[in-house]
């Protein structure tokens, strides 16, 4: 049996989606193979744990809950891994619990430190197994600006855009819309770069609604993206699982909008009434997290357009040295065709289960899936010399001070 920590919460606009998106994976995990361990991040930054914060109604209240859960913080071991220690203050008479040994850390954090690479380093520092793309991978799939740079540059399509960040935008306002304008014409959509679950986004039709949202964008982050907005738009979405040496692509999805909705905002994708595939008679419940959104699966599109989108979506996966799991957007002209690569999501919502279910994989074999890939690349890296075994400062020669 292993200790899976499931780290959850944290600093982030995405914090609520992350609660969703963890406790689904721990009600998915089979408690026969894992014992999944709540390290939950406030949002304030404290971590805490205990069995209390695996039930999701209690966090309708955290004043209440968090008095009832137990602070923690993660300590290295020696030779590589972590437990989990109290930080509880005990009364003279009590003896502090044991220190719980975790086995792999499952990282279901959006946004923020938690999805851009921060949490992974530590990951990396402590020499612990943990889940999803590493620091690189994570890093730069966060980055809207630099992962069209990057796939621009290799050959993937992407839209025309501009970006810029909020020291530029200072100042040089009237200067900045005549470069939308002049580059991009109307409409476009303005996006914070370094955020998700579509928080932040506008669709702009207008100079006076494309200045307002690039300063509603600049609010979530200090650089932002404004694109050109795909006419006939559909979305198309794929998952991808495997490491950067092998890949597999899930089916395809195609959400879809609300009436009068131009774009799938934060409340299409988690606060819809209506849920699941197309014709799913279920009501929508926020504990779904994006299985609440309207969505049909396998995309309506052929099977020659399937087949390239599941060949582009693995490629940005292994371009971008992804591990894991992931979920790659794309953006569809309806009328040409055409698609676009639109955002990699390294931590995808709901680890986008519904998307492995149609191909063959339900939840709790995703799970242990992405437990057994994380597992496997520790082993893999620890295959390699991690150290150099020559004592340096013990050396006399060429020590001295000053010494070039």
């Amino acid at each position: 049996m292993l200790n899976i920590g499931l780290v959850f919460g944290g600093v982030s606009p995405e914090h609520e989606v992350s609660v969703i998106t963890a406790l689904q994976m721990a009600a998915a995990m089979d408690r026969t193979k894992y014992t999944p361990v709540p390290l939950y991040i406030a949002k304030n930054g404290a971590w805490y744990s205990g069995d209390v914060m695996l039930e999701l109604e209690r966090y309708k209240d955290l004043d209440a809950l968090i008095p009832q859960a137990t602070p923690v913080s993660l300590a290295p071991v020696p030779g590589g891994g972590v437990e989990l220690q109290t930080r509880e203050k005990l009364r003279f008479w009590q003896q502090a619990p044991p220190a719980q040994r975790l086995d792999v850390l499952f990282l279901a954090l959006h946004g923020g430190e938690g999805e851009n690479g921060g949490v992974q380093g530590i990951c990396e520092t402590y020499n612990v197994p943990y889940t999803g793309s590493g620091v690189f991978g994570s890093a730069l799939g966060m980055d809207k600006v630099i992962t069209k740079m990057v796939c621009h540059d290799q050959g993937v399509p992407v839209v025309d855009f501009i970006a810029f960040r909020e020291s530029e935008w200072g100042n040089r306002e009237e200067e900045w819309l005549d470069e939308c304008e002049r580059r991009l014409g109307y409409p476009v959509v303005v996006k914070p770069a370094r955020l998700g679950s579509s928080i932040g986004i506008r669709l702009a039709r207008d100079r006076a609604t494309l200045d307002a949202a690039i300063e509603d964008a600049l609010r979530y982050d200090d650089k932002v993206v404004v694109e050109y907005a795909v006419r006939n738009l559909r979305e198309i979405n794929c998952s991808v699982m495997g490491s950067p040496d092998e890949a597999t692509a899930s089916v395809l999805e195609e959400p879809k909008t609300s009436a009068g909705e131009a774009l799938l905002t934060y409340q299409e994708k988690y606060m819809r009434g209506a849920s699941g595939a197309k014709g799913s008679k279920q009501s929508a419940a926020p504990s779904e997290g994006m299985a609440s959104l309207d969505r049909i699966i396998p995309a309506p599109i052929s099977h020659e357009q399937t087949a390239a989108v599941q060949a582009l979506a693995v490629r940005v996966f292994t371009l971008f040295e992804c591990a894991g799991l992931a979920r790659i957007d794309f953006l569809m002209d309806g009328a040409t065709g055409q698609v676009f690569f639109n955002e990699i999501n390294t931590i995808p919502g709901s680890f986008s289960f519904y998307l492995w279910a149609p191909s063959g994989v339900p939840f709790d074999e995703l799970a242990h899936r992405l437990i057994q890939l994380a597992l496997q690349r520790h082993r893999e890296k620890n295959r390699r010399v991690r150290s150099y075994d020559v004592n340096l400062l013990a050396l006399r020669a060429g020590g001295a001070k000053g010494s070039k």
